[in-house]
């Protein structure tokens, strides 16, 4: 099925319609580009349809299908990642689309839930003391396969005008992936970028020497992302402190639970929880047990 389509009709709105049903999806999963505008003429002269491009932005059948593959089911026939001669593949970086099971209590805290469930990932983007790693040929040669394995997932997605730049800081590598269609390469609320990211420590933790953490990302959507995150974790705890009640905060990925986690760690009077099951799985801000005391 193609994953682009042109459509033409008398509104702009009737031509989108038209698009969305031709590559069998709703608006949420599409970018739409208007190419021209409908235009009515005079009694009948001059008039144009309305032109507009609409492109899926879900791209599952090419990045979750390989994590699904080389991450849950392990074919040995059809993976392209080796297995580590570290640790099992399995317990490498987890997924962010696989359903990971439910292990700690729905009610343990902010502190238990950081110290039981981070991922390599996670702590590698937490403050501490950062390893300063001089990089090998091996390690060289790793970081260009995991940019020219990104540029190739790239290009089956249909975005064929891809460059990456690469930046090394102490053991972290940065994939900066730079493209007009950089709507594709981030998905709705980043899934596929996470999934990029998945993929590409894999491969940078399997090919290098030294133990590096990757880094993908796409027109500085992390930064951009970090801070609406910490915006929002900051407005619920001052709403929860003012009305004494808990916020259910709507599902999000496991890494921006983390990272609210963390965020609300410093703030007194409250206190987080995650309930539910994942891709479902939701935080919890609540007043803590001090101040219930208090009450």
């Amino acid at each position: 099925m193609n994953d682009k389509y042109t459509a033409q009709a008398s509104t702009t709105e009737a031509a989108i319609e038209k698009g969305l049903k031709a590559l069998g999806i709703d608006r949420n999963d599409a970018t739409i580009e208007v190419k021209q505008e409908a235009k009515k003429g005079f009694l009948g002269i001059g008039q144009k349809d309305a032109t507009v491009v609409v492109k899926k932005t879900n791209t599952k059948n090419v990045v979750e299908e390989l994590l699904s593959k080389e991450v849950m089911l392990g074919e040995e026939k059809t993976s392209t990642i080796r297995p580590s001669k570290k640790t099992p593949a399995k317990e490498e970086v987890k997924a962010e689309p696989v359903v990971e099971p439910v292990t700690e209590d729905p009610k343990e805290t902010s502190e238990a839930f950081r110290e039981k469930d981070e991922t390599e990932e996670v702590k590698a983007s937490q403050p501490r003391e950062q390893r300063e790693v001089i990089f090998n040929e091996q390690d060289e040669a790793a970081i260009n396969k995991v940019s020219e394995y990104l540029e190739t997932i790239a290009l089956k997605m249909g975005v064929d005008d891809v460059s990456i730049e690469v930046k090394r800081d102490h053991n972290r590598v940065k994939f900066s992936i730079d493209t007009e269609d950089a709507g594709l390469i981030i998905g709705r609320h980043g899934k596929v970028l996470n999934s990029l990211q998945t993929l590409a420590q894999i491969q940078l933790h399997q090919e290098a020497d030294n133990k590096l953490y990757a880094k993908v990302d796409a027109e500085n959507y992390r930064d951009r992302r970090k801070q609406t995150v910490e915006q929002l974790a900051t407005r619920t705890a001052e709403k929860v402190k003012r009305t004494k009640r808990p916020v259910i905060l709507e599902p999000m990925p496991a890494h921006e639970r983390k990272q609210i986690h963390r965020y609300l760690n410093q703030f007194t009077g409250v206190q987080t929880h995650s309930e539910g099951k994942d891709p479902h799985r939701y935080l919890v801000v609540e007043p803590s047990k001090e101040e219930e005391f208090k009450l």
